[in-house]
């Protein structure tokens, strides 16, 4: 499972990445599956893949009602095909299905690995309370094991530690898909009718408490179908299979008149001589073309072997500029330098620049998009085309903008965010730092990279500056206290203000420490820029990926900024995690992101973190910059444990049959210390619309509060979660309000006449605070074995209103008092262990037996009073 895991992880990527994944007619087409270069050769892998898909496709369109089915799926094949074990433990078909209900419609798992049970007769974490099964803890001594039914906790009345649910082989159930798809029964997704609302798992928390069959309903997808009328699928799944090839990049230049402003084109060729000398990955292969009025081939194909072809190519940068923009023109002779090597266009890749508008762009649209080339579009300026990013867009490339400002390396970050998507992260140019400032005459610029075990190879330290015509005075430190100097740095022959040392061998691991002091008669912008590559094939880097939700975002929607930080497939913690967004007008702002599973933040600890961002400062592009510092007694590696949902066994014929248990690592094994390190990562850019002119007032709410906690302590109900902000989760929140009912759908959709918390003692605290909240039940009278629902709302100073949050539940259970046998009964106190009813029969019963005794004297007195004897009689 884990090797297959492997391969959908590169297929979701892909997936989610270009959004190249057409719909027609309820067939999904242009899927593309990447198979992991590093996995063991095997030739049976490619007619594994398409039994898996096929058998996919037919359960998919069962699951959906007869709407949606896989059409046509392009398989990628590395340079030499690899082994892939299909695990016989589960249909890998029907996890095929699960994880595409996933990336396609964004539902969310119906279990809940860290708490299995919750209150409600204690149940398990599943969609359709219909799969029947047992609980079972197993106790294991050498080879033997034996199993018993589960106990239940006084406490808590949850299950047991280490109790299982043991479902029956032989089901009725035919969901949920979301849950235990392993099941044979299992064919459909929960709808309205089958959903367990009360699951504390991610789909009802992020869904809102829908069914995942609700949430497909209300997708494009759904709305753009109709259920097709046929038994099976229309179509058989097509494979077409692809085999990697060199790279092949051709640099596609605007060279035209507004190239000369701003020192736009000689900042050109400062960033693509480092993409070329340091980004693009040996053995594969680049052209050079330039543009303006017309186009013109600067250099055919040339296959980077060794450092001379490197150096050779960086000639042909431009030099000059002149004329008008032609962008269609330069991307057909990008073609043709492509095709004069290769029969057709399909993996090829072509970095387009321009700063300057061009009404007919639209003349090549259509050809752009049938080519099968990739289109990295880089927008240089204010006045870059707006329909430039249509290119991108429609052939799944990159995007990015750089603005005039110097000192941001916007130029720089974006080329060097153009690294191979071959899956090969050992090849890959990893920026370890990009920063700049305007230093003033004879003052420093001064800092520290730290160079961590996973990279050091192929390193280089690069200065720019951008006035003077000589290069400043500049010392760097390794670890062990060796010296370079300027002398020791290369200084570029093109006139590109440019210096660069390539650290022989593999770089010293430690922190670097530089000294750059501006010899300049007046202040100028100077930059450090290291980039490195991995250390050992045998041991992947710590990278980082930053993206946005969207590309094109309408005011007054929210973005969303992403930074996954990772070594391999294993999640990085604990880093700091700076965004900086950059604005075509006005000031950069900085974020911190953070993983702690709050706010625009899903999962905690999962290695992704992220961060609202509403700053808006008027419409146009926006560029995103990650910078990524971990410190060697925080940061730590996580080892991603499976989120699959693991099943213990299954009852065959009455009889328990348990699967190998999951292996439970230590703490040690969880978490490893990884060490210091720095990152740097482009995220692209987006492009904002409908922002109002003359600046906004606040439209933006506190965000919704997700992680929502609840449980009684004593007579007290504690809640607990983390502070939005005054817009979203940045600032600080106004006040909250909370309510709580026995009904949680009643909570859910009619909030506002819920029964409310007196919070007027509640202050908010800064968004991303820990909140801690107590108080005493006073309008509801909370008996034993009583489930409360709670959720709650934050509001800012503009009385704007979060969205209804999680909603959390808590019982109040009362313990039986266990006797001391020692002790003597007490008839005048009443055990508190004991609930309600006994209480209320002990005083019926009471009650019975004082009248009865009552009865019986009043009896005996008018006995006695009748025959007025000294005897009493009975």
């Amino acid at each position: 499972m884990r090797v297959f895991k492997s391969l959908v992880l590169l297929f979701l990527l892909l997936v989610v990445r270009g959004s190249m994944v057409q719909l027609k007619n309820g067939g999904y087409e242009d899927i593309v599956i990447a198979i992991n270069p590093e996995l063991p050769e095997d030739h049976n892998i490619i007619r594994n893949i398409q039994a898996m898909v096929k058998e996919a496709s037919t359960y998919l369109f069962n699951a959906t009602k007869q709407r949606f089915f896989f059409k046509a799926v392009k398989i990628i094949i590395p340079l030499v095909v690899f082994r892939f074990h299909i695990c016989s433990c589960s249909s890998t078909a029907k996890v095929f299905v699960h994880e595409w209900a996933h990336l396609r419609w964004g539902v969310f798992d119906e279990y809940n690995n860290d708490a299995p049970f919750y209150v409600s007769r204690i149940k398990k974490e599943a969609c359709s309370a219909s799969v029947t099964g047992k609980y079972i803890v197993q106790s294991c001594t050498g080879n033997s094991c034996t199993t018993r039914e589960c106990k239940s906790d006084e406490q808590t009345k949850l299950y047991e530690a280490g109790c299982k649910f043991v479902p029956e082989k032989t089901q009725n159930a035919p969901a949920s898909i979301m849950y235990m798809q392993s099941l044979p029964s299992v064919v459909e997704f929960c709808d309205q009718s089958t959903h367990n609302e009360k699951a504390t798992n991610l789909q009802n928390k992020m869904c809102n408490y829908h069914s995942t069959w609700e949430v497909i309903m209300n997708s494009m997808d759904f709305s753009n179908t109709s259920p097709i009328n046929s038994a099976s699928p229309p179509f058989e799944t097509a494979f077409s299979l692809l085999q990697t090839k060199d790279r092949v990049v051709c640099l596609v230049l605007d060279v035209s008149g507004s190239m000369d402003g701003n020192n736009r084109i000689k900042r050109l060729k400062q960033a693509a001589e480092i993409f070329l000398l340091q980004v693009i990955e040996t053995g594969s292969w680049v052209g050079i073309v330039t543009f303006h009025s017309t186009a013109q081939i600067e250099t055919y194909l040339q296959q980077i072997i060794n450092e001379n072809v490197r150096r050779d190519l960086t000639e042909y940068l431009p030099i000059s500029a002149g004329g008008g923009t032609n962008i269609c023109a330069g991307v057909h002779k990008g073609f043709e330098v492509i095709k004069q090597k290769y029969s057709n266009l399909y993996g090829s890749e072509i970095v387009l620049l321009t700063d300057g508008e061009d009404g007919g762009m639209s003349s090549c649209l259509t050809e752009v998009k049938n080519s099968g080339s990739i289109i990295h579009t880089i927008a240089l300026g204010p006045n870059a085309a707006p329909e430039l990013e249509q290119f991108s867009n429609m052939t799944g490339g990159l995007r990015f903008y750089a603005t005039d400002t110097v000192d941001s390396n916007g130029l720089i970050d974006a080329f060097s965010g153009i690294s191979s998507g071959s899956g090969n992260i050992s090849e890959q140019s990893i920026q370890l730092e990009s920063t700049a400032q305007s230093v003033t005459v004879k003052q420093w610029m001064n800092g520290t990279v730290t160079v961590d075990s996973t990279v050091g190879k192929d390193t280089f330290f690069v200065v720019t500056w951008d006035r003077s015509t000589s290069p400043p005075d500049i010392l760097l430190r390794d670890p062990k206290g060796k010296e370079y100097r300027t002398s020791n740095f290369t200084v570029s022959d093109l006139n590109l203000r440019t210096a660069r040392l390539n650290i022989a061998g593999t770089a010293e691991v430690g922190d670097w420490y530089y000294w750059i002091q501006n010899k300049h008669t007046d202040s100028q912008v100077i930059s450090m820029i290291v980039t490195s590559r991995a250390a050992s094939l045998a041991v992947p880097p710590v990278t980082v990926k930053a993206l946005m939700n969207k590309d094109t975002n309408n005011f007054p929607n929210p973005m969303v900024i992403y930074a996954e930080v990772s070594q391999g497939f294993l999640p990085v913690l604990g880093a700091t995690v700076m965004a900086t967004v950059e604005p075509q007008t006005g000031s950069a702002v900085e974020l911190k992101l953070l993983d702690d599973g709050s706010g625009a933040d899903i999962t905690k600890n999962d290695g992704v973190y992220s961060k609202y961002f509403t700053s808006f400062r008027g419409n146009g592009r926006y560029n995103l910059k990650v910078r990524v510092q971990g410190k060697d007694k925080t940061v730590r590696l996580r080892r991603r444990q499976s989120r699959a949902l693991y099943v213990p066994g299954y009852i065959e014929n009455g009889e328990i049959k348990m699967n190998a248990p999951r292996p439970e690592p230590s703490d040690d094994e969880i978490q490893a210390k990884l060490g210091s390190f720095n990152r740097v990562a482009s995220g692209g850019s987006f492009v904002m619309e409908n922002v109002p002119s003359g600046g906004t007032t606040d439209v933006f709410p506190p965000c919704k509060i997700i992680d929502l906690e609840a449980q009684y302590e004593e007579d007290k109900i504690h809640l607990s979660w983390t502070a939005p902000g005054n817009d979203f989760d940045v600032g600080q929140a106004d006040r909250y309000i909370i309510k709580m009912s026995e009904s949680l759908l009643d909570l859910r959709n009619t909030f506002e006449d819920a029964t409310s918390v007196n919070t007027s003692s509640l202050v908010p605290k800064p968004a991303g605070t820990k909140e801690s909240f107590q108080f005493k039940s006073e309008n509801v009278t909370i008996e034993n074995g009583t489930i409360i629902y709670f959720a709650i709302r934050a509001i800012d100073n503009a009385s704007l209103t979060s969205e209804v949050s999680n909603i959390a539940q808590a019982a109040l259970f009362i313990p039986p008092k266990e006797s001391s046998p020692d002790s003597t009964p007490n008839d005048d106190v009443i055990n508190e262990g004991i609930n309600v009813l006994t209480i209320v029969l002990i005083v019926a019963g009471s009650i019975i037996a004082v009248s009865i005794a009552v009865s019986m004297i009043v009896c005996i007195l008018h006995k006695k009073n009748r025959r007025g004897g000294p005897e009493l009689r009975m």
